[in-house]
């Protein structure tokens, strides 16, 4: 909205400068003897601002920069037409033309306009980086208050990111890129009922996030060139990461990798949720309930409520059974969190119910407590 009044007013100040420069006495008289100075202004002035309009139409619209970009732009204008400017004497005395003083004045003021209106929309239209300007200094670039998380696909249909939001536990706008909306409503409508389920789900999600007054959720609709040529929503949405500075919320273990690589600041939500989880240090002893054999002989399967799997050596044969263990070992990683312990002792009915409830993974004391 802001560019096209500024297109508006950039046509209303060069009509109206035009009409002001015809009709000024020293082109008005002369063109009664001489119409080169009325038609070198109005051709002059209709030819470039056509010229300079359909260049930026044209070409493909970024996101609207900081207003410091405007004056800046407004800046290299003014130096590029008081450079440009004695080109207009130098035609007018090569060609003979025998444009007057005012109409030369004139043109220089249309050239100015021009050159300014074009390298403001040049710098409202490109990033911050200036490299091309200033070789060898590159300014890095500041961000004020919180930095804002993309949402991918896969974070959005998890849901755990609108519980976060919700709790006050990320205090960021939350930005979701046109194209993931696409993708999202490609999912909600597959003829897969499993991923049509999923789609929904993150429809769901995210309509909820919208609604929240805890959480600021943006669309965002910009259509950015380089991003849109490049094929794949992973590949997008780095770039798209970088270009506004935020941080990159997924699932994706895969995606969190290439990200890093990248030097992309992402947030993997299952690394949060396991960071969260109580940490089972080696010798302590907990109880769990065997649920099915491991891949290594004499190993049982067993889990906790939060889904963390226990591989309890000494447990193959005690499917079904509560057993108390003693932890050997943890892994923790973004695809999950294991524990290895060490079949110790049955459970007994009576004794489990007394401590958690009928719930195995509530009773988690050190050995040492248990047996005092």
């Amino acid at each position: 909205m802001l560019l096209f009044i500024f297109r508006v007013l950039f046509w209303v100040i060069l009509i109206a400068f035009m009409i002001a420069s015809v009709s000024s006495t020293g082109i008005a008289t002369a063109a009664g003897s001489n119409r080169a100075n009325f038609n070198g202004v109005v051709l002059v002035g209709f030819g470039l601002g056509v010229f300079v309009f359909l260049l930026d139409v044209l070409t493909p619209r970024r996101k609207l920069g900081a207003l410091a970009g405007v004056f800046f732009g407004l800046l290299v204008g003014l130096l590029i037409s008081v450079v440009l400017a004695p080109i207009a004497d130098m035609i007018n005395k090569s060609y003979a033309i025998n444009l007057s003083d005012d109409s030369i004045n004139s043109i220089k003021w249309l050239i100015g306009i021009c050159i300014c209106y074009l390298t403001i929309t040049v710098v409202m239209r490109t990033k911050d980086d200036v490299r091309f300007v200033i070789p060898y200094i590159e300014f890095a670039k500041q961000t004020k208050g919180a930095r804002p998380l993309v949402m991918d696909t896969s974070a959005i249909v998890d849901g755990r990111i609108a519980d976060l939001c919700e709790s006050r536990v990320f205090d960021a706008p939350i930005i979701v890129p046109r194209f993931v909306l696409n993708e999202l409503q490609l999912i909600a409508d597959s003829a897969d009922k499993l991923k049509r389920n999923r789609g929904r789900r993150g429809v769901d999600v995210l309509k909820k996030m919208q609604s929240s007054s805890n959480i600021d959720v943006e669309i965002d609709e910009t259509a950015v060139a380089e991003i849109e040529q490049v094929r794949g929503v992973d590949q997008k949405l780095l770039l798209f990461t970088k270009a506004c500075n935020g941080r990159l919320a997924t699932t994706d273990y895969n995606l969190t990798k290439v990200a890093q690589v990248r030097t992309v600041d992402v947030l993997n939500i299952n690394d949060l949720a396991n960071s969260l989880k109580v940490v089972a240090l080696p010798g302590e002893g907990m109880h769990v309930k065997i649920v099915k054999p491991g891949e290594e002989a004499d190993q049982g399967i067993g889990y906790l409520d939060d889904g963390t799997m226990i591989v309890v050596e000494g447990a193959r044969n005690k499917i079904g059974r509560q057993v108390q263990i003693s932890v050997t070992s943890s892994l923790q990683t973004s695809a999950g969190k294991m524990i290895f312990g060490r079949f110790e002792s049955f459970v007994s009915p009576e004794r489990n119910n007394a401590h958690n409830g009928g719930r195995a993974s509530d009773d988690r004391r050190p050995r040492a407590a248990a047996r005092s």
